[in-house]
Parts: structure tokens; C-alpha cells; sequence
């Protein structure tokens, strides 16, 4: 029930924008500036090296025509930018630019920027900002990275979990290896075929394009997962050996479970920032540390409910001893990536990233405050004295040939078989229960730290909003102001809408454009625009207008005192049409 509470929150979450980690650091020309010549190329700086697609870059021009442009490339030894050149004969006005590129953590994003050339234009390309992209391919994508992270967790864990405590009836939880193995091999396969689609923010169906398929496989991402298929081949052929314990068989599982997490530090957060070969080394520790705690409990909990009630006391304890070492190891690392991914203690409340990082901590403190509680009834299962006893490890008992096994020797010369030595005494019915209800719980915490661990790994982190931010161009000027103004003219309605470039105190420009009943552009004779303070008794101040071609406008107009200004629009027709109408509009300091 919590799994698939988390896979729906998971597929429901997947139509909003995707978070990403690399942000956008400058853009030349600038963003909203204004230049006296047309570029000859447009140029985005990023707080991380970034991924280029087919279609990363597209101009539009004021009248929202696409412009040709050149194959999108890095500029020379910069893999952190993304250069498109521009063709001549430009012309003037403004321009938009629509980006989208992957970061170096395999994510995509996007957003838009507008420039002008010469002056700019009373109207400009609407391009939504944001790295909005098919909401079926996200919902898709976020639940096949869910069920790999899972898959991982169910085959590391339940191996070790066979290798190092040593249930009885092991062939029960050969079927768990099994499901997990499964599991990611087919998360694997569909985050591949996905991700062409996921990057260029298309649907699903983009998926069975060649050229998608092709330049996946030629990317750092693609590579990690045809790399992560192709160890699962050779895990499936080690599976086949898995009744035998040898060193070798147990040192090449450790390989390929080492070698499986790196396919996910290659192309996620590790993969860029600051420390990359240590924090690769913390994500790799993290995840089989992850995988063997929370893969471990599904393999307690399956041995407890499904083999029959002789489970010995210390495979328990095993277990526990193994879960604790696990923890330590997921503090410690966590730690480090908390500190890499936050970057201040600011951050943990005033970004994303950090209060999923505190809501993934909690439920890390309530699986930590269960698992003590099954360490307790652990050590109930044990009874004081037994535990030495319990790490011997039983003498098989010889069979003969053609006739019926062959009592234990404690048996022929004394009696009744006393129990193994690595078995311990039988555990009361009630205590077992309780543990049993205490892996329960914790396993179902486990499965929700699990969808917190994915989500926190689809964030931008603190530390690259941080950069971001202190690598923005420092500036006091606010937005523009737009302001629309309705008016009504010989029973024929229309709007003027009004800009202030900025909407603060000072010098600004000012264009206005007239709007007919149709919503197109309108030509009227005369236009005029004053500006009154009533809190302080300034004004009016005529703006003096004139006419641009096709909009009216200046750049003379200054507003003294910032405040809640009263404009005065007066708008005339004919000779005989004219109407005057006011609105508020605010002025910042």
C-alpha cells in the first residue's frame, strides 16, 4: 500500500516542471537589453558544463517567425555555455530566445530570454519559462528512476542478506533476488528508451524515432545505462551460481554491486559540482549502504512471515549487526552530501532542495526510531549467554547411502537432538510477532525515505541556486511595468497598454500601444500620457509622447518619488472622438 501510494504521488508529481541542477548564469547580449547592432552570435554561460540537443536554441523575431540560425555548439573550450550564430540582415526590434539543454547530472532544463536590436518592439514572442515538458514522459521517467532505485535495493540487500546472515529455507528469498533483478532490468530499459524523449520534453511516442534512440546511446546518461544492462546480463549469469558460496562468486557480486552503483554517481549529482572523485565515492557508498539496509529488511521481513516459526534468533541478530553498520555508513555520507548539495544553512529552509532535505531527514529519524525498536525485540530473541553460541557455526550431519540420515551424534549417545549450535533456543510466539510487526513498519518507512531519496535527486541543489543567484549580473532596476488601460470611444471599445521600462523612480521610457475592438493594432491621430502624485501634490507630468510607427513613446519621462501614481490617458479618434480615462500604477523606489 505505501508503494504504490508513493508510485502515484510520484506519477501525479510528474506533471509539474521538472527541477534541475544547472542554472542559468548570463547570457550575451543580456537578458532585456537593448543593443545598437545585431550579434553575430547569441551566447549562454551555465553554473555546470551542459549537454547540447538538436534543438537547443530558437530565435524568434518580433513578428514571432522563427529565425535560421546556426547548429547549436559549445563556444570554444567551454562546455559550460551554448552559442547559436545569427544570420545577416537581422534587422531591428526584439528578439526571443527559447533554450533548452541537459545538465552535466543528466537533467534537462529550459527557459527564455528576450534581447533587442536597435530599439525595442511594442510587442514580443510569448515562450513559456521553464523546463515544461511532456507531462506523461515526466510521469513515465519518475517512476521508472523509483522502480530502479527499488530493484537495486531488493538485489543488493536480499544477496547480502543470504551471504552474510544465512536464513534457513534460502530458496524463499532467491525469488526476491529475482524480483529485484527484474525490476531493474525493465526501470533500466524504460528510463533508456525514455530518455530521448525526457531530454527534448516530447511524448512518449518520440521514443520510437531512430535518431532519438541513437544520440541517447551516444550520451554520458544513455552510456550509464546501456553500462548498468550490460552488468545485469552478467549479475543474471551470476544468479545461476548463487547456491554456491565460494569467495570468488561472493568477490564478483561485490564487483558488480559496486560497479552497478557507479552507473548512477556517472550521470546524477556526483557527477558534477565541486569534489566529483569524492563525492562519487560518498554516492556510491550511499546507495549500496541504502540498498543493503532497506533491501535487507525485505528480505527479513519475507523470512519471517514466510518460512516456518524455527528462524533462528541469529539470523537476526546478524542482520541487525549488519543494518547497523549500513546506518553508519549512510550518516556519514549523508552528511557530506548534505553539506555538498546545501552549501549554507540558509538553504535547508529557502530552497527546494533543502526542505525535501528535511523531510527526507525526518523520515530517516522515525526509520531510525523503528529500527531500535526491532533492535530491542532482537535482543529479547536472544537469551543472555546464547549470542556467542550463536556464531558457531553448525556441524553438517553426514547422510548414508540408500538408507535414512543418520542422527546427530548428541542424539545416539544422549537422547533427544538439542538444537544447533548456530541456532540458538526457540523464541516465544509473542516476541516474534512484535519484531515481526517492527520490520513491517520499518520496511514501510523505508519504501517512503526511498521516493524522498528520488525526488531530492530530480532538485536543483542549494549550492547551484546559490551560484547561480551570485553570478547574476548585480542590478537595482526592477521589471518593467505593464499596465492596461480599457477605454471606450464612439460606442467602440479598446485598451492602451502602457510600459514603463523600469517601473521605478527616476528617468524611464515610455511606450504606449493602442488596441482596437478586434484586439489588433490600432492607429489613432493623437495619444497623450500624464502622470499625478495626489499623496504629494505632484504632477501632472505630461510624458510627451509622439508617435514611433505603430506605437507611441519616450525616453524623457521622470518620476521623482516613488509611490501610487495616477495616469491619465487620453486617447483621441477623430476630431470629434476623444475620451480621457485614469488608472493607478505603482512606482518603486
Amino acid at each position: 500500500m505505501v508503494l504504490g501510494a508513493v508510485l502515484g504521488l510520484l506519477l501525479l508529481g510528474g506533471a509539474a516542471p521538472a527541477s534541475a541542477h544547472a542554472a542559468l548564469r548570463g547570457t550575451d547580449p543580456d537578458d532585456g537589453g537593448v543593443v545598437a547592432s545585431a550579434p553575430r552570435h547569441i551566447t549562454l554561460t551555465f553554473t555546470e558544463s551542459v549537454g547540447l540537443l538538436d534543438d537547443s536554441l530558437r530565435v524568434y523575431d518580433p513578428a514571432n517567425r522563427r529565425v535560421a540560425t546556426g547548429e547549436a555548439r559549445h563556444a570554444p573550450g567551454r562546455s559550460d555555455t551554448a552559442r547559436v550564430s545569427l544570420p545577416d540582415g537581422l534587422g531591428t526590434g526584439t528578439f526571443t530566445v527559447a533554450w533548452r539543454v541537459v545538465s552535466a547530472d543528466s537533467h534537462p532544463i529550459a527557459g527564455a530570454f528576450t534581447f533587442s536590436v536597435g530599439k525595442p518592439s511594442p510587442t514580443t514572442v510569448s515562450v513559456p519559462e521553464g523546463p515544461d515538458g511532456d507531462p506523461v514522459t515526466g510521469g513515465l521517467h519518475g517512476t521508472a528512476r523509483y522502480a530502479a532505485y527499488l530493484g537495486f535495493a531488493l538485489l543488493v540487500g536480499a544477496l547480502t542478506f543470504l551471504a552474510c546472515c544465512r536464513p534457513p529455507h534460502p530458496g524463499r528469498l532467491r525469488r526476491v533476488v529475482a524480483a529485484g533483478w527484474w525490476t531493474l532490468v525493465a526501470a533500466t530499459a524504460v528510463l533508456l528508451v525514455l530518455r530521448g524523449p525526457y531530454e527534448a520534453g516530447t511524448g512518449p511516442a518520440a521514443a520510437l524515432d531512430p535518431s532519438e534512440l541513437t544520440r541517447t546511446a551516444t550520451s554520458r546518461p544513455g552510456l550509464a545505462l546501456l553500462a548498468r544492462l550490460a552488468l545485469l546480463l552478467v549479475a543474471g549469469a551470476l544468479l545461476t551460481r548463487l547456491r554456491r558460496r565460494s569467495r570468488a562468486v561472493l568477490a564478483a557480486g561485490t564487483v558488480l554491486a559496486v560497479a552497478l552503483a557507479l552507473t548512477w554517481a556517472a550521470a546524477e549529482h556526483a557527477s558534477a559540482g565541486i569534489q566529483v572523485p569524492l563525492a562519487m565515492a560518498s554516492s556510491v557508498l550511499h546507495l549500496l549502504a541504502t540498498g543493503v539496509w532497506l533491501g535487507g529488511l525485505a528480505a527479513l521481513l519475507t523470512t519471517l512471515y514466510r518460512v516456518p516459526d524455527d528462524v533462528p534468533a541469529a539470523v537476526v541478530v546478524r542482520f541487525s549487526r549488519l543494518a547497523f553498520a549500513a546506518v553508519a555508513v549512510l550518516v556519514g555520507t549523508g552528511v557530506y552530501q548534505s553539506w555538498r548539495g546545501l552549501g549554507s544553512w540558509e538553504a535547508l529552509s529557502g530552497t527546494s532542495y533543502g526542505r525535501i532535505l528535511v523531510a527526507k531527514l525526518a523520515a530517516v529519524a522515525l526509520l531510525l526510531a523503528v529500527a531500535g525498536r526491532s533492535r530491542r525485540w532482537t535482543a529479547r530473541l536472544v537469551p543472555a549467554g546464547a549470542e556467542a553460541r550463536q556464531e558457531r557455526v553448525p556441524e553438517p550431519v553426514p547422510e548414508r547411502v540408500g538408507g535414512p540420515p543418520s542422527r546427530p551424534r548428541a542424539e545416539r549417545a544422549d537422547g533427544p537432538t538439542r538444537p544447533p549450535a548456530g541456532d540458538g533456543p526457540a523464541a516465544p510466539e509473542p516476541d516474534r510477532r512484535a519484531l515481526r510487526r517492527s520490520v513491517l513498519a520499518e520496511a514501510a518507512v523505508g519504501v517512503v525515505v526511498l521516493g524522498l531519496t528520488t525526488v531530492l535527486t530530480g532538485t536543483l541543489p542549494g549550492r547551484a541556486a546559490a551560484e547561480a543567484a551570485a553570478a547574476a549580473p548585480a542590478t537595482d532596476i526592477p521589471a518593467a511595468s505593464v499596465t492596461t488601460v480599457p477605454f471606450t470611444i464612439g460606442g467602440a471599445r479598446g485598451k492602451v497598454q502602457v510600459t514603463l521600462d523600469p517601473g521605478r523612480v527616476g528617468r524611464t521610457s515610455v511606450q504606449a500601444v493602442v488596441f482596437g475592438p478586434d484586439g489588433g493594432l490600432s492607429t489613432v491621430p493623437e495619444l497623450r500620457l500624464s502622470f499625478t502624485l495626489p499623496a504629494q501634490r505632484i504632477g501632472p507630468i505630461d510624458a510627451k509622447v509622439s508617435d514611433l510607427g505603430g506605437y507611441w513613446g519616450t525616453g524623457s519621462l521622470n518620476l521623482p518619488i516613488p509611490g501610487t501614481w495616477t495616469m491619465k490617458v487620453t486617447v483621441r479618434a477623430s476630431d470629434l472622438d476623444q475620451v480621457t480615462v485614469t488608472h493607478p500604477i505603482r512606482v518603486t523606489p
